[in-house]
């Protein structure tokens, strides 16, 4: 089960980074959504240990690590707001050069 969580996770990692790596905007974005779903699956996988207890309770016994779950609500919510930025900066693109091709928006270049 190790591998195929390891195997999926990289695949998703891969597929995001491609996509950021591509000219057009809005693909750019969907790879940036990818890459930061992946991360946060990776810390759940890797910080998650299955206590008796759940945590911030008073009953006794071994308790789950509340860390990772505090990570990745953190990055979840970091992420969001970057992706939001992407997309304001989308849809300024749009708007100003009417295309979502990197390669077309007239200030970019030198």
């Amino acid at each position: 089960m190790e591998l195929v969580i390891a195997l999926t996770l990289g695949l998703i990692f891969g597929v995001g980074v491609h996509q950021m790596l591509r000219r057009n905007v809005i693909r750019s974005a969907m790879g940036l959504v990818l890459v930061s779903n992946a991360v946060n699956l990776f810390l759940i996988h890797c910080g998650a240990y299955r206590g008796i207890t759940p945590p911030y309770t008073t009953i006794e016994g071994q308790s789950s690590d509340p860390l990772p779950q505090a990570l990745v609500l953190t990055a979840i919510v970091i992420g969001m707001g970057g992706f939001s930025f992407v997309l304001a900066m989308l849809y300024v693109f749009a708007l100003r050069d009417r295309t979502g091709d990197m390669a077309n928006v007239s200030q970019l270049k030198h």
